[in-house]
């Protein structure tokens, strides 16, 4: 059978079709072990969760999901992660909502728009960007960007749009919701723009060569070719952007402000699952807080797995889509 005929299930399996040389085999095993390794490493890792969960787990079932409290002071102890993972779904959500539009706009004028000499440059500058630590991001936020939103974003939303109940009174200190939505845009802007970039680039020149000779204007090339050919892949890159803006914990706990109760008012403190752990397990003295903490961590390691479930599935039924468009 020559390499033209092989289908790709033939193609993917182990020395089809050909004599085991001991390089092959030696690659076979390590890349297995490495697999296997990685699986049995994420097995470890729920396992341990949520183990180190199981006094909350028994005390409290799945009614810690939806339970509105955090008490670790009085003689009855009562935990749940209500407010956190409402805190947790408005800053990721809303961070994404700012980003997205940002970060494709960045891949698409890095790919169509901006000049030679920019490309390389703005390119390494975006990238960086994804480089530079949680913890200075976040000391960035306190220091600089929290001022900034306290004394002038703030103030001229509440002035324009207080009528709504999402954007009331200013914060005092600058920490607040609003200001870890901006914090977490800005540290998923690099992830989503850097792999829509990617897939920008991938689009076929003959597509979009294709699309200008029938006369379409570069928007309606953008809009009609280069938007539908990558949609999928652009899809998954969001979904990672969320799942990273679900799982920080050191930048957001540094400017969030903290408080377990919910509110409309993005300009008050809150928290959430991460910040909440971050901020509380070294101090935890009882074994139902550990516990309640460790849930909050089992939380986030089921949204961060159907996350990347949810990714890998989108790119694949795009990969499939388009070789079967390629085919015919």
């Amino acid at each position: 059978m020559s390499s033209a005929e092989l289908t790709p299930e033939a193609a993917r399996r182990p020395f089809s079709g050909r004599r085991v040389r001991f390089g092959d085999l030696v690659l076979q095993v390590v890349a297995g072990a490495a697999a296997a390794g990685a699986t049995a490493l994420v097995g470890l890792i729920t396992w341990k969760v949520v183990e180190g969960a199981r006094p909350a787990l028994s005390e409290y079932g799945l009614a810690f999901v939806t339970r509105i409290a955090w008490n670790p002071v009085t003689d009855h102890e009562l935990y749940g992660a209500g407010s956190f993972l409402i805190g947790t779904a408005i800053t990721s959500l809303l961070a994404l909502l700012l980003a997205a539009p940002l970060a494709i706009g960045i891949a698409l004028y890095l790919t169509e728009l901006a000049p030679r000499f920019l490309r390389g440059p703005v390119t390494a500058l975006v990238e960086t960007l994804a480089a530079v630590p949680s913890v200075v991001i976040g000391l960035w936020g306190i220091l600089v960007l929290g001022p900034l939103l306290r004394d002038h974003v703030e103030p001229a939303l509440h002035s324009a749009l207080g009528f709504i109940p999402l954007f009331g009174a200013p914060s005092q200190s600058g920490s607040s919701i609003f200001t870890a939505i901006v914090v977490l845009a800005i540290m998923i802007l690099p992830i989503v723009s850097s792999i829509s970039r990617e897939l920008f680039l991938g689009v076929p020149p003959e597509l979009k060569e294709g699309a200008l000779a029938l006369g379409t204007t570069r928007w309606e090339m953008v809009r009609g070719v280069m938007f539908p050919y990558a949609r999928g892949g652009v899809a998954a890159a969001l979904i990672l952007g969320l799942g990273r803006a679900i799982g920080e914990a050191i930048a957001v706990t540094q400017v969030i402000g903290g408080g377990v109760f919910i509110h409309w008012n993005l300009f008050s403190g809150g928290d959430t699952l991460a910040s909440k752990i971050a901020a509380s397990y070294q101090g935890a003295t009882s074994k139902l807080q550990v516990g309640s903490l460790i849930y909050l961590a089992l939380i986030l390691l089921v949204f961060s797995l159907v996350m990347n479930f949810a990714a890998q599935r989108i790119v694949r039924r795009v990969g499939r889509s388009l070789g079967q468009g390629a085919r015919a």
